[in-house]
């Protein structure tokens, strides 16, 4: 087979930063919900409900994003495989940005009522379907441009992430600190959300400037034997499969530590501004280690890695929330800090690489995006899960080994996939026949 030639060294860091910046803007549209959610819905769009009540319903609309990123997955998979990646990349960005403006100038439940909740619902669909386009196509940017060290080229995706927390986090906190508690539950919200406007500006004027990979462009010179979903059904059904189980356990984690514990430690007696601050440095902290640990993948591989961190992350699970009843602002920095910068990070960051190397060219934007979407399902239902345990008289350590359970699905999973590092990605490939011992 005839391989294109690679692009200038200049296209790479183009599609890197594209992905990174992209990437930052849909997580912090999409996680300002989650922090939102946690602090400010619950008193703005079900103020009519118990206290607990309303953040398991605030969890609930938060949810409905996560569910609705599998179908983002799927559409904008299917004609980025045929068309493209940077042609859905622009619209996904669009689509992310129009609709959490749209939420920075909804009504609340005391104005319009009931249509206040309907309306927020319908709208974090939105997100969510934009989202779930999104992710797979700026991984697949970054790594089919990539010639070598694909695991940290990659990396770069899912340390938007956590950058886009860092960034909502802080937007979100200094909005609260410069309008006062009752003004920021009335208006002052929604400046955040207001301000997707100014990072979609930036995030298309940067992605414009990027060439379609050349992976994909040597691969559509031959028309696609069957459309892509079904190709990845008919093709790689243990790969998706076992994807799926792959990422549920770091979603499942990264639901706990990003959203389900700032609500827990707020009612667990810590100033909202304390817990968000510990959220923000653990985030930092994330992203440095989710591009750290990916680097590592590229030399000890994809499996390793992951392996450890899930172990790691289903010990983890159960010494968080003691951490925290502990009462100590320093103990709470520890828990979320170590927990998202240094255990997750290690079972989250090779993913992306490791995703992108499951599926063939004509097939990937819809493999690694369904695979990678569905395992996400995790960290929207997880925060409804643990809340309602609660709520019906359960104790932490029922949510500890919820997490850990998560945690053993994803060890059997990696268990069950041969070494990905080393696939080139102008092949179909099949790395789900076992592994050797």
């Amino acid at each position: 087979m005839t391989h294109p030639q690679p692009h200038p060294r200049s296209q790479l860091r183009r599609a890197v930063l594209s992905s990174y910046l992209g990437s930052v803007i849909e997580y912090y549209d999409f996680l300002l919900y989650a922090t939102a959610s946690a602090v400010v819905f619950n008193k703005v769009f079900f103020a009519n409900l118990d206290p607990l009540v309303g953040t398991v319903a605030s969890f609930g609309t938060l949810a409905t994003g996560y569910f609705a990123r599998p179908l983002g997955g799927i559409l904008f998979g299917h004609f980025g495989d045929r068309l493209g990646r940077k042609r859905m990349l622009v619209l996904s960005m669009t689509l992310m940005g129009v609709g959490s403006t749209l939420i920075g100038l909804l009504p609340t439940s005391a104005q319009i009522g009931g249509w206040a909740p309907v309306l927020l619902v319908l709208l974090r669909v939105v997100q969510g379907v934009a989202v779930g386009g999104e992710w797979g196509g700026a991984v697949l940017m970054s790594a089919e441009h990539a010639t070598s060290r694909r695991g940290l080229w990659a990396s770069f995706t899912n340390a938007g992430a956590p950058s886009g927390m860092v960034l909502s986090t802080l937007v979100l906190a200094l909005s609260a600190g410069a309008t006062g508690e009752q003004a920021f539950l009335a208006w002052g919200w929604r400046i955040p959300f207001l301000l997707s406007v100014v990072l979609l500006a930036v995030g298309l004027f940067v992605r414009a400037r990027v060439a379609e990979t050349p992976v994909f462009a040597e691969a559509a010179r031959t028309k696609p034997a069957a459309p892509p979903l079904l190709d990845v059904l008919r093709n790689h059904p243990r790969n998706l499969l076992l994807s799926i189980g792959v990422g549920f356990g770091a979603f499942v984690a990264q639901g706990t530590l990003t959203t389900f514990v700032i609500s827990y430690a707020v009612q667990a007696g810590f100033p909202r501004q304390t817990v968000l601050n510990a959220l923000t440095v653990s985030s930092v902290a994330a992203i440095a280690g989710i591009i750290g640990f990916s680097a590592l993948s590229d030399r000890f591989g994809r499996r390793p890695l992951v392996l450890a961190g899930a172990v790691a992350m289903a010990v983890w699970a159960f010494l968080l929330f003691p951490l925290i009843d502990s009462g100590s602002t320093f103990l709470l920095a520890v828990a979320v800090v170590v927990g998202q910068g240094v255990v997750h990070a290690c079972m989250y960051g090779p993913l992306a690489a490791l995703y992108t190397e499951l599926f063939s060219t004509r097939a990937r934007y819809t493999g690694a995006s369904l695979g990678y979407q569905i395992a996400g399902i995790g960290a929207g239902v997880a925060p409804v899960v643990f809340a309602s345990v609660l709520a019906g008289g359960g104790g932490t350590t029922t949510v500890s080994i919820i997490i850990a359970a998560g945690c053993v699905v994803t060890v059997a999973c990696i268990l069950a996939l041969r070494e990905t590092a080393t696939i080139d990605l102008g092949e179909s490939t099949e790395a789900s026949t076992p592994a050797r011992a």
